[in-house]
C-alpha cells in the first residue's frame, strides 16, 4: 500500500480509502471488514452524518475502537435530517456545524476527527460563516483539517480562494473526466489533494451492462467498457485498471472505494500492487471518451 500526504495538511493516508457508506446494518459483519481492511494498509475511513441517519458513523465508532490511532477518519455535514424523517434539508450555518460535529463525535466515539468535510455545497451559501466554523472547530481541537466534498466547479473556487481546505473530494473516473477541465489544475496549483469518489462508474467499468450516464450515450459507454477490459487481463483485471487511471492522475491522493465484502476488499487492495498503466494505455483509454464532451454538453 502506497501513502501521500493530504496536501498541505500532515495527514498521510492510504492511496485506496474505505468508503463506509457501503456497508451494511451488522455491527459485527462491518467490524470484521474494517479490521481487515486496516491489516491489508487500508487507514483512511469515510464516513457522513447522513449516512442511515447517523448509524453508519455509530457502526464505524465501534469497528474502530482500540483501533483509532491506527486511521485516518473522515466524516461529513450540512445535510440534516427532517425530524420525521422524510428528508434532509441543507444546512451550511455555523450554529448547525457547531453542533452536528457533537453528535458526530459521539456516535463515532472519538474526542477528535480527523477531517471535517462540508457534504456539498452552493454558490449561494454564506461560505464564510461556513469557513469560520470550521476554523473555530480547528482552533477547539474537534477537528484536525477540514475540507469540501463537491463537484461544482465555482463552489471549490471559492473555498479555494477563501479558506484552507486540504482537500476536495470529488466523483472522477474514465467515464466522469469533468474535474480534468474543470478543478484539477487550480487544485494542483494550490496543492489541494483530491479524493476521488466513483472510480468504477457504479460498476458500468466492470462488470455491469452498458447504459447512459450522465451525458454519454450507452453506446459510448461499451466504447470505454470495451476499451479498459481491452487493456486488463493476467496483470489487472477491469476493477483494478480503472482504479490504476484514477490513481495515476497527477492531483488525486486517493481513491475512495465502497467496499461490501472481503473478495472486493481484497481485489481492490491487489490493485494498488499491479502494474502501472503504460503512457500507451493512457493514452488508449482517454481516446475511448471524447476529451471535450463535457465542454460540448454544457
Amino acid at each position: 500500500m502506497n501513502y501521500h500526504l493530504l496536501g498541505k495538511s500532515s495527514l498521510t493516508i492510504s492511496e485506496i480509502g474505505f468508503g463506509c457508506m457501503s456497508l451494511g446494518d451488522n455491527d459485527t459483519d462491518n467490524a470484521r471488514l474494517i479490521h481487515s481492511a486496516i491489516e491489508g494498509g487500508l487507514n483512511y475511513f469515510d464516513t457522513a452524518d447522513m449516512y442511515q441517519k447517523g448509524q453508519n458513523e455509530t457502526t464505524v465508532g465501534k469497528a474502530l475502537q482500540g483501533k483509532r490511532d491506527k486511521v485516518i477518519l473522515a466524516t461529513k455535514v450540512g445535510n440534516k435530517w427532517r425530524p420525521d424523517g422524510s428528508g434532509w434539508e441543507w444546512n451550511p450555518y455555523k450554529h448547525y456545524i457547531i453542533s452536528a460535529v457533537e453528535q458526530s463525535l459521539k456516535r463515532l466515539n472519538t474526542d477528535y476527527i480527523d477531517l471535517y468535510q462540508l457534504h456539498g455545497g452552493t454558490i449561494g451559501d454564506p461560505i464564510d460563516e461556513t469557513i469560520e466554523a470550521f476554523e473555530n472547530l480547528q482552533a477547539a481541537g474537534k477537528i484536525r483539517y477540514y475540507s469540501i466534498s463537491s463537484i461544482r466547479p465555482n463552489v471549490i473556487r471559492e473555498y479555494v480562494q477563501r479558506s484552507h481546505i486540504a482537500s476536495v473530494m470529488m466523483q472522477y473516473s474514465l467515464l466522469d473526466r469533468r474535474a480534468e477541465e474543470t478543478c484539477f489544475p487550480l487544485l494542483q496549483l494550490n496543492d489541494i489533494a483530491v479524493l476521488a469518489r466513483g472510480s468504477l462508474a457504479g460498476g458500468l467499468l466492470v462488470n455491469k451492462p452498458a447504459k447512459t450516464y450522465l451525458n454519454y450515450t450507452e453506446d459510448e459507454v461499451y466504447k470505454a467498457q470495451s476499451a479498459l477490459h481491452a487493456i486488463s487481463g493476467m496483470n489487472r483485471n477491469a476493477s483494478q485498471t480503472a482504479i490504476r487511471f484514477v490513481l495515476q492522475q497527477q492531483p488525486v491522493t486517493a481513491a475512495i472505494v465502497g467496499i461490501r465484502t472481503i473478495e472486493q476488499l481484497n481485489d481492490i487492495i491487489a490493485a494498488t500492487r499491479t502494474p502501472l498503466l503504460t503512457d500507451n494505455e493512457m493514452i488508449y483509454l482517454r481516446a475511448s471518451i471524447p476529451v471535450n464532451y463535457y465542454e460540448q454538453h454544457r
